[in-house]
């Protein structure tokens, strides 16, 4: 999967390119760095394929992330079109990514898991989250996931 992505942001680029769309080839050599940088980073702690599948997806996400942070931070300080170029560069990010789960999909794959899993307290947490983020890596907001399973164990 993490190939076929990267392959799909240089195919993705090269049209960009040609096509002088600005923001979409800066949106792209943003998430080339970024991939390239965790690939150094994976092979100093001996993985030699640097980062795949479920770790691509998930710096993807973070990159959503971040820009959705900045959208809020430049809205409240009447910064529009810094807003408009954040929003510009998450529509391109989201490309890579998988379908978003709603919020009831998200909530049903947090009870499954934690039935699943028959968790029973917040002993529990970090198992049900890192079962949750094998499965769904890129398909939903862990942070808001977490808010979830821990008022399903009853925190």
């Amino acid at each position: 999967m993490s190939c076929e992505i990267r392959e799909q942001i240089n195919q993705d680029l090269n049209k960009a390119v040609k096509a002088q769309d600005k923001r979409c080839v800066s949106t792209l050599r943003l998430i080339k760095a970024a991939l390239k940088d965790r690939d150094i980073a994976a092979r100093t702690k001996g993985k030699d394929n640097g980062v795949e599948g479920a770790d691509v997806l998930d710096i993807l996400a973070k990159m959503v992330k971040q820009r959705r942070e900045s959208i809020k931070i430049y809205e409240e300080a009447g910064r529009i079109e810094l807003a408009t170029q954040e929003q510009d560069e998450i529509d391109v990010i989201s490309d890579y990514l998988p379908k978003q789960l709603s919020e009831d999909d998200m909530k049903a794959a947090c009870e499954a898991v934690v039935a699943e899993l028959e968790a029973s307290g917040l002993k529990d947490m970090g198992r049900t989250m890192g079962v949750l983020k094998e499965r769904y890596a890129g398909q939903m907001d862990f942070g808001k996931a977490s808010a979830v399973v821990k008022a399903l164990l009853g925190g």
